[in-house]
């Protein structure tokens, strides 16, 4: 099968249909393994027939891949407290908090586990948060910085210990990262 979109039509129905759909995947989740979750479960837990999700979404991955970037799309708010260390050590804080919430994480590893392209639903959005960081420190006059290098400094470790250990990052844990980073910034 060719790879396709998800096709999204505006309210009525189609809105409730998937309202419903991302509300199963997320029950299915929280009780089972990633493994067991397919469409015609999903379907069934939604109240709709198995032949709309192959319809809307084609596959289990494409699924995820959905309601991971529903649900991880404008989920925080991109902070402004004045200074980059600030802005950081609050976004990243929350961050955390949010990759350690049992049904984020596990939506996280079901998502990451279905494909490659499960990975950029989980931090794309991510990325672009970061982005408006750096690009309001660079208004305010400070550095540029390389929106990837500080992903890879930031929320590599912390999605490491999210999704491989079984100890995610505590809010604490990811300010102590974001002021290691910008010491390393400084000495280089």
């Amino acid at each position: 099968m060719a790879e396709s979109s998800t096709q999204v039509r505006p309210g009525g129905r189609s809105a409730k249909v998937r309202a419903a759909v991302h509300r199963a995947v997320a029950e299915l989740l929280a009780e089972e393994e990633a493994e067991t979750l397919t469409l015609p479960a999903v379907a069934a837990r939604a109240g709709v027939h198995p032949t709309t999700l192959y319809r809307r979404w084609g596959s289990t991955a494409q699924l995820l891949n959905d309601v991971a970037t529903s649900r991880f799309t404008d989920d925080l708010v991109v902070p402004d407290s004045g200074s980059l260390e600030g802005d950081l050590q609050r976004w990243l804080a929350d961050v955390a908090t949010d990759v350690a919430d049992p049904d984020t994480l596990a939506l996280m590893r079901a998502t990451i586990g279905s494909g490659p392209a499960g990975g950029c639903a989980c931090v794309e959005d991510r990325h672009r948060q970061l982005g408006a960081i750096i690009r309001r420190e660079q208004e305010r006059g400070g550095a540029a910085l390389d929106v990837e290098s500080a992903a890879d400094f930031l929320l590599g470790p912390l999605y490491y210990r999210a999704v491989f250990t079984a100890e995610p990052a505590s809010a604490d844990w990811a300010r102590t990262l974001v002021s290691t980073y910008l010491a390393t910034l400084r000495t280089s």
